[in-house]
């Protein structure tokens, strides 16, 4: 179907805030932060965060795994048949392996997982996708072994080519567990003279916060596998900025905060279970993406998946500024009302509104 609309431009605001010093087992670098959001005390608060890491020394970022899922779907007559092919699909790892490396060199089979239910198989296949986001060569790839294991199978019918097992843009339990795009942990050591002057609090109030209001409060709320206070905010703007698919924020956004007090200093850690980005791919050609990823790190030659692993890891450190500002706001009373009017108001006046 031709699609005869005329393709504009939507404009959201941009700024750099910063700079922050991230580290990791592949790098070490001092960036600044593109954050294009609507939501403007977003960028003086990830900027305090960034300032306060900074000083103390800076972020740590380690990943701890990294994958894209797709799920195929097929059904048979009944549960035994599923079961049967099941079995035997299992035993041919290394050929499906071997077909998917014939049709990429980049797109690469870890392991697969199943689901039956009835007369329903479902296959759950993890691959690496080197610097790409890989929506697209995960279900390539899901293709290619869908067909031969119908052309191995002919009691088996097609069903979808995703089968919701992925699971791709929802919130789900499966992705945490069995893992879906980046797994990353960035953390920071805030000292107690830096907690108090720059964010107004103490190593103490942060960690009665985080257990209060992120993990009770989730709790209380249902939230799955998720205890955070606003990961979705800053991830948003992260993702605008480097020209990323916006709506895997649903599941990026599932993750969790570690607070401990370490003798007089905070410790500081966020979990993303489920960061999915990329450094190549659609929405990577536009100039401001270009220009971002740039002066991010993030478009290296002959290094395969650095350029994305970089980018999820600093992403990562990025959450950590703008979560460790909220939480420390959010202490105080009245701070964060107060601050989001005086900084909204200032906005309207630049605008000579």
């Amino acid at each position: 179907m031709r699609c005869n609309s005329r393709q504009q431009a939507a404009a959201i605001p941009m700024k750099e805030v910063g700079p922050i010093q991230v580290s990791s087992a592949e790098f070490d670098a001092t960036v600044m932060l593109p954050l294009a959001t609507f939501e403007s005390p977003l960028w003086a608060s990830t900027h305090r965060g960034a300032r306060v890491c900074t000083q103390s020394g800076g972020i740590k970022t380690t990943l701890i795994d990294d994958r894209m899922t797709r799920s195929i779907l097929v059904e048979a007559d009944s549960s035994a048949q599923v079961h049967q092919a099941y079995l035997d699909i299992r035993q041919q790892t290394t050929q499906l392996q071997l077909l998917v490396s014939q049709h990429s060199r980049f797109t690469k089979l870890l392991e697969f997982h199943a689901q039956i239910v009835g007369p329903l198989l479902y296959l759950r296949f993890a691959l690496q996708t080197g610097d790409a986001a890989g929506h697209n060569m995960v279900t390539l790839a899901a293709e290619h072994m869908l067909n031969w294991i119908l052309q191995r199978h002919p009691a088996l019918r097609y069903v979808s080519i995703s089968g919701n097992y992925c699971s791709d843009k929802k919130v789900s339990a499966v992705n945490g567990i069995l893992g879906r795009g980046k797994y990353v942990v960035a953390e920071a050591s805030i000292p107690h003279h830096l907690c108090t002057q720059l964010l107004r609090t103490t190593p103490e109030k942060i960690v009665q916060l985080n257990i209060k209001k992120n993990l009770l409060g989730n709790i209380l709320a249902g939230g799955l596998r998720t205890a955070n206070a606003h990961f979705a905010n800053v991830l948003l703007a992260f993702y605008l900025a480097t020209g990323q698919d916006a709506a895997n924020i649903i599941e990026a956004s599932q993750g969790m905060v570690h607070t401990e007090q370490r003798d007089q200093s905070l410790y500081f850690s966020v979990t993303l279970p489920n960061l999915i980005m990329g450094s190549v791919g659609n929405g990577k050609h536009l100039t401001f993406v270009q220009k971002n990823l740039q002066q991010l790190g993030c478009v290296e030659v002959n290094k395969i998946g650095y350029n994305a692993r970089r980018l999820a890891l600093i992403a990562a450190a990025a959450v950590l500024c703008a979560e460790l500002s909220l939480l420390a706001a959010q202490t105080n009373p009245g701070e964060l009302v107060r601050s989001h009017l005086q900084l909204e108001r200032r906005k309207k006046n630049s605008l000579g509104v």
